[in-house]
């Protein structure tokens, strides 16, 4: 049994017990996040209408807050001299899925 779910702006597949990066929540250590479900998939059984899903909760537990990978952000102009160089590191939250809880 999987899901899809709506974590940070983004969608993710995923199974009890995955452990997903998404974007910073505001939540300590330890603390338990729900995700609304977007698609549940059982075995052969796809549950994609809204109504059903209403009621289908994803919960996760927070395990620690990590910084992604360096974006380098570039300046250039031509035949001027100007050059800018600057960097960039998203704050993100590692979540474990502990539960697909409600679905039929």
């Amino acid at each position: 049994m999987y899901a899809i779910v709506k974590a940070g702006g983004r969608q993710e597949k995923v199974a009890v017990g995955d452990t997903i990066i998404v974007d910073r929540l505001d939540a300590a250590s330890g603390a338990s996040v729900s995700f609304p479900a977007l698609l549940v998939v059982d075995g052969e059984k796809v549950t994609a209408d809204p109504t059903a899903l209403a009621s289908v909760k994803v919960t996760g537990e927070v395990v620690d807050e990590v910084k992604g990978p360096k974006i380098h952000i570039l300046r250039y102009k031509n035949k001027t001299g100007y050059r800018r160089r600057q960097g960039f590191r998203s704050k993100n939250t590692r979540v474990k899925i502990t539960a697909i809880n409600g679905a039929k």
